[in-house]
């Protein structure tokens, strides 16, 4: 309805007087302590124009970067740091993504390690590394109609823990990206339609597996949806109910019922027992910087860092480098030696380890220099390659039955700054270690991420600074293997 002209000018007054008292009101909380408040006043009174914290878009220029062997988690991961989660909140949604975009590889029937580091000498962990392991062991539980062993959960737990230590974003909100990817359908990717293929006629016997990765039995192609409503229930419980429910309450009795109708054995006593553990890495230094790797039990970062002396000392042996790790890697198998006497150990026979299964990796870096790395298995390619009933989600194998992955990740950093400089997360069966190793020389040497392919049949997943964040934000970037179908992205 249109303003009678002689009302306007005491409209116009009106209007003039509110804002010069919102302004009043400014000016007087500007003198007050605390710009928060003055921030959430002026919010209310004249609006913001942007994101909220927790939506993406909020964090403006650099944000740091994630790398991942999967598209839709390499998204997942940058809107995370986009609404203002830390490397950490980024790597947990990332991880349990992964589990609803490439079951192959990672599930949360499986689990795997990461290397966490929080910029800064009052950080949580002074400036220092740690590891979160939450490798899945072989389940206790034994019954007549076991015909595929199964490897107990540790997924949910190890991400948990990592978000526990190191995260500040809602945990159940991280888990609900991955529960919409589930409940709703994502298209398939080409690194999950790879994997299909390759194991399409053992994988499609199972009735569960067959309903989720083909349509009409066909096996998925790229970009047909990839729909897993079980799975997606299964997530949803974990958020409302918790990651405990999963191991000492309802969900635990029900795993235990479904895994003898997939001819598996998890008992509520294998996951009660099932707990991740930080531990501290292995460390070398290298000029400035000092290089930190994954611990065993996951045992690829103890080849991976045998690899990264050879290397060390002459750069381009690659031969001998691939040859110490898997050496390394060998004799800690056999037992009756620690991680620091085999490193120790001259003139290790030339071995070869059994056939080994697939993993994948991935990265994330903030914009506070704060990271993670993770590799991630299921023990083989989609595990046992049957579902659990109701659950939704894959058993992985019993390393009591398959020999366990090189799980292999390295994070550099320099304990005087306490400052981040690169990480690398390898993959690729027995050349995983190779591969975390000399995708670190090589990014260390050229300040350059995947500046040099890795050797076969190793992957590779890098972020790398040519100098240290926090500090030249400018100087980061990341990288997935060229050869493969992930995603690398960030921000600066």
């Amino acid at each position: 309805m249109p303003v009678p002209e002689r009302n306007r000018p005491a409209i116009s007054r009106l209007a003039r007087g509110r804002r010069l008292k919102a302004r009043a009101m400014l000016a007087m909380l500007a003198v007050l302590p605390g710009c928060s408040t003055l921030s959430n006043v002026s919010d209310s009174l004249l609006g913001t124009g942007g994101p909220q914290p927790g939506t993406p878009g909020y964090i403006k220029g650099f944000l740091g970067g994630v790398a991942a062997d999967e598209p839709r988690a390499a998204l997942i991961g940058r809107e995370v740091l986009s609404a203002g989660g830390n490397a950490a909140d980024a790597a947990v949604a990332m991880g349990f993504a992964l589990a609803v975009t490439l079951p192959s590889r990672a599930g949360l029937g499986g689990g795997g390690a990461c290397l966490a580091y929080a910029a800064g000498s009052k950080s949580i962990n002074g400036g220092k590394p740690e590891a979160i392991v939450f490798v899945p062991p072989a389940a206790t539980a034994s019954g007549a109609s076991i015909d595929r062993p199964a490897a107990t959960p540790m997924l949910a737990r190890g991400l948990f823990l990592l978000h526990a230590r190191y995260g500040h974003a809602q945990f159940e909100g991280l888990i609900a990206r991955a529960e919409q990817l589930a409940r709703f359908g994502t298209p398939a990717s080409r690194a999950l339609v790879r994997d299909i293929a390759t194991v399409s006629g053992p994988l499609l016997a199972d009735p569960g597996a067959r309903a989720v990765f083909s349509q009409n039995g066909v096996p998925l192609t790229e970009g047909q949806t990839l729909l897993q409503p079980d799975l997606g229930a299964t997530l949803s419980r974990l958020r409302v109910s918790g990651v405990g429910d999963m191991y000492t309450g309802a969900m635990a009795n029900t795993i235990q019922q479904q895994m003898p109708l997939i001819g598996a054995a998890v008992s509520v006593a294998d996951l009660r027992a099932a707990l991740p553990r930080l531990e501290t890495p292995l460390v070398t230094p290298y000029r400035n910087d000092e290089v930190a790797f994954l611990p065993p039990p996951a045992d690829g970062g103890l080849a991976a860092q045998a690899a990264f002396n050879v290397l060390v000392r002459h750069p381009d042996d690659v031969t001998t480098a691939a040859t110490t790790a898997l050496a390394v890697a060998a004799r800690y198998r056999m037992g009756g030696i620690d991680a620091q006497q085999v490193l120790a150990a001259s003139n290790l026979p030339a071995a070869t380890l059994p056939p080994l299964p697939a993993s994948t990796a991935f990265a994330t870096l903030d914009r506070d220099g704060n990271a993670v790395v993770c590799a991630l298995t299921m023990n083989n390619l989609f595990g046992t390659g049957r579902l659990v009933p109701t659950m939704g989600f894959l058993a992985a194998a019993s390393p009591a039955v398959v020999s366990p992955p090189l799980l292999a990740a390295a994070l550099a950093w320099n304990d005087n700054l306490k400052a981040f400089r690169a990480e690398v997360g390898g993959s690729g069966q027995d050349g995983a270690a190779l591969a975390a190793a000399y995708g670190m020389m090589n990014t260390l040497r050229s300040g350059q991420p995947m500046a040099v392919e890795v050797p076969e049949p190793g992957r590779a997943t890098v972020i790398g600074c040519g100098r240290y964040l926090p500090g030249e934000q400018t100087e980061c970037g990341w990288a997935i293997d060229p050869r493969e179908y992930g995603l690398a992205l960030g921000a600066n």
